[in-house]
C-alpha cells in the first residue's frame, strides 16, 4: 500500500478514524495522511456575504470595513481551528502506531478534495457522520454518502468505536467491486491475517453462489483462512443480523456503482447496511 488517506473532524468519530487509520497501517506497513477540510463558508468568514448586500443600500462605509475585518478574523480563526484538530490527530495516533504520520489542511468543497487526493491512497478512511450530523439513530452523515458514491478508491467507514479487529464478512454479489476486493485479499498483502467468511445472499446453485465458492477456493489456495454461507432475505437485514449474532468485525462489500441505473438497485442496499452495521464497513472499489 501506498498511503492511507483519514478525514478528520471535530465530530464524535474522531478518534475512531485515527484509531480504525493507526490499525489499518500498522497492518499493512503504510503510511498516514491526515487531512481536514474547511468548507469554503468556514475559509472565508459568513458576515459580509450574508449581510453586505443589504448594508450597501445605506450603511457606512466603516461597518462595512468593520464586517470585512470581522470575516477575515473568522477566516483565521478556522484555520487555526483546523490546525488544531490534526495537531490532536497527529498526537493520538502516535500513541497508536509507529508508522509515519502526515497533515494536510485544505479549503473548498469536501468532494473536490477527495478527487485531488484519493490517486494518492490505497484507502480513505471516514467516520459515518461527521460535525453536523445528526445523531439520531440510523442517521447517515451526507458528507460520508457523497464520498462514498464519488469516491474511486475503496473507504473504510469507521465505526463509533473501534475495537480489535481479526474477522471480516464478506457480502459477495459477484460484482466487478467485490471481485476487485477478492483479488486484493487473494495477493495476501491486503489485510494479513484476518479470518474472511464470505457470504451471498440469494441461492446457492445461481451463478452467483457458484462465483463466490470459487472465489473462496482462489482465497483458501492463496493461505487465507475462509468459511462460505449462503443467506434469504433482504440483503440489508440479514447481513446485520448476521454481523450482530456472529460477531463478525469488518464488514467488506462492494461500493455503489457509478452508473445512474446501478445506484437505483444497489444504492439503497449500501447505505442501509452502512447505517444498520455498528462495525467498520469497507465499501471496494
Amino acid at each position: 500500500m501506498s498511503k492511507i488517506i483519514a478525514f478528520v473532524d471535530a465530530s464524535e468519530y474522531g478518534q475512531s478514524v485515527c484509531d480504525h487509520a493507526a490499525w489499518l497501517a500498522g497492518l499493512n506497513q503504510t503510511d498516514i495522511e491526515l487531512l481536514h477540510v474547511l468548507g469554503r463558508r468556514e475559509a472565508r468568514g459568513e458576515a459580509r456575504s450574508n449581510l453586505s448586500g443589504m448594508l450597501s443600500l445605506g450603511a457606512r462605509s466603516g461597518l462595512l470595513e468593520e464586517l470585512t475585518e470581522h470575516d477575515e478574523a473568522a477566516a483565521r480563526l478556522a484555520q487555526k481551528h483546523g490546525r488544531a484538530i490534526l495537531e490532536a490527530a497527529h498526537t493520538h495516533i502516535e500513541g497508536q502506531s509507529d508508522r509515519p504520520v502526515a497533515e494536510r489542511l485544505r479549503m473548498g468543497d469536501l468532494l473536490d478534495a477527495v478527487a485531488d487526493v484519493e490517486a494518492e491512497a490505497d484507502v480513505l478512511v471516514m467516520g459515518k457522520r461527521g460535525e453536523a450530523a445528526d445523531f439520531a439513530r440510523l442517521h447517515l452523515g451526507s458528507n460520508l454518502e457523497r464520498v462514498a458514491r464519488s469516491a474511486h478508491k475503496p473507504l473504510l467507514v469507521a465505526s463509533r468505536e473501534f475495537s480489535p479487529v481479526e474477522t471480516a464478512i464478506i457480502a459477495f454479489d459477484n460484482g466487478e467491486n467485490v471481485n476487485s476486493a477478492i483479488d486484493r485479499l487473494e495477493d495476501g498483502t491486503f489485510l494479513p491475517g484476518l479470518k474472511l467468511h464470505l457470504v451471498h445472499v440469494g441461492p446457492a446453485d445461481g451463478a452467483a453462489g457458484a462465483a463466490m465458492s470459487a472465489a473462496a477456493d482462489r482465497l483458501v489456495a492463496s493461505g487465507r483462512a475462509v468459511t462460505t454461507g449462503f443467506e434469504s432475505g433482504e440483503p440489508e437485514t440479514v447481513l446485520a443480523e448476521l454481523v450482530e449474532r456472529e460477531g463478525y468485525d469488518l464488514l467488506i462489500m462492494g461500493a455503489y456503482g457509478h452508473s445512474r441505473i446501478r445506484n437505483l438497485f444497489i444504492g439503497s442496499t449500501t447505505t442501509e447496511m452502512i447505517r444498520a452495521c455498528r462495525i467498520p464497513v469497507l465499501l471496494w472499489r
